[in-house]
């Protein structure tokens, strides 16, 4: 090899993937008195106090207890424990989760829905892949929600999953209330939203079918109380869906979000009106966005697209490929001419090699 072909592909190779780490890492964590990559819609909700929960992953809000959420930490030396927190961020109780297959590989989302019989029940989803398809499935344990708050252990019935195109990472889930189907959103730069069957069997892998493009590296998603609305969420912004038709819904609203260290949940609030959102980190804040009033539960009338619905789009079903303009927007962007950068330059030292050999 030539040694100006070598020097263009090793500065290719060591200098722009630093950059696009820089680019692609999130910013300062937001304190709850806000701060200049806080949205001004965004109201701190609480912050979680336990220090047992150092990376809260997933959250949920209760169908039995108002005023509280479950949450869960991610991957690690955390044993498979969900935690019940109340609105000052205090847990009021903790849940451990038994039964045959249930372990604690890498949780990351948590989600409620309809369980037996139709009575509320609690999903934990062991999706995470941080080997981009090295497991060869994936499992989501249900149990119903617990009446009392109260520390406890729960049998969980394990359900396990494979991809039709292959195995990814994901960090998102959502149940719909209205039937309690799962949708796993994956979190990859062509992020797909993928329907597990309508009735899940405990006994055999569930497949696992792409229905909708999804923003790229979604790392949380939520359905609202009534199943009217959906929303995924990025490190940057959320993107909310009519869900009147199902899922593959339409671009209806898109919602900013605070800066954060890893920003990883998304839930709406208990009376649908507005989105909450935290990140990893001990000490965890948990921020309110309010949803335009035509898109909340309880809204009169069919929801209507904001201006430029559809643009920026990710594919048919319009999932929107990057954030909600300003700082999301521009993040999403780096990213995207930083990977394009990094492509055109390692071409042309090949082709320099090519040329000169």
């Amino acid at each position: 090899m030539r040694r100006s072909a070598a020097l263009a592909v090793a500065f290719a190779l060591a200098v722009l993937p630093a950059a696009w780490a820089r680019a692609a890492a999130p910013g300062p964590a937001a304190s709850l008195s806000g701060g200049a990559g806080t949205p001004a819609s965004a109201e701190p909700r609480f912050r979680i106090t336990d220090e047992r929960i150092q990376e809260s992953s997933g959250l949920a809000a209760s169908r039995r207890h108002d005023g509280v959420y479950w949450t869960h930490n991610d991957s690690g030396s955390y044993g498979p424990q969900i935690y019940a927190v109340d609105e000052q961020g205090r847990t009021v109780a903790t849940v451990t989760l038994a039964g045959a297959g249930v372990q604690a590989r890498d949780w990351e989302a948590i989600a409620l829905g309809p369980g037996e019989g139709g009575e509320p029940a609690v999903y934990v989803g062991d999706i995470g892949d941080n080997f981009q398809g090295g497991w060869p499935s994936i499992r989501v344990y249900r149990f119903p929600e617990p009446r009392d708050l109260s520390d406890t252990t729960v049998r969980a019935a394990t359900f396990t999953f494979v991809y039709e195109d292959g195995g990814r990472d994901a960090e998102a889930m959502m149940v719909d209330p209205r039937d309690g189907r799962v949708y796993i959103v994956s979190k990859e730069v062509a992020a797909g939203v993928y329907a597990a069957p309508e009735r899940l069997d405990p006994e055999q892998a569930n497949t696992l079918t792409r229905v909708d493009s999804a923003p790229l590296y979604a790392t949380g998603a939520a359905f609202s109380p009534d199943g009217a609305y959906y929303a995924v969420r990025t490190y940057w912004a959320a993107t909310v869906y009519d869900a009147s038709q199902g899922v593959r819904g339409r671009i209806v609203e898109r919602v900013p979000l605070p800066e954060s260290d890893q920003g990883e949940s998304l839930a709406f609030s208990h009376d649908g009106r507005s989105l909450l959102a935290g990140t990893e980190g001990p000490g965890s804040p948990v921020w309110s966005m309010p949803l335009d009033p035509g898109h909340a539960t309880g809204g009169s009338g069919a929801p209507e697209a904001t201006p430029g619905d559809g643009e920026g789009a990710a594919g048919s079903g319009g999932a929107a490929s990057g954030g909600a303009g300003g700082e999301s927007g521009t993040g999403a962007a780096v990213l995207i001419w930083t990977g394009a950068g990094l492509a055109a330059v390692v071409i042309a030292g090949i082709a320099l090699l090519a040329r000169r050999s």
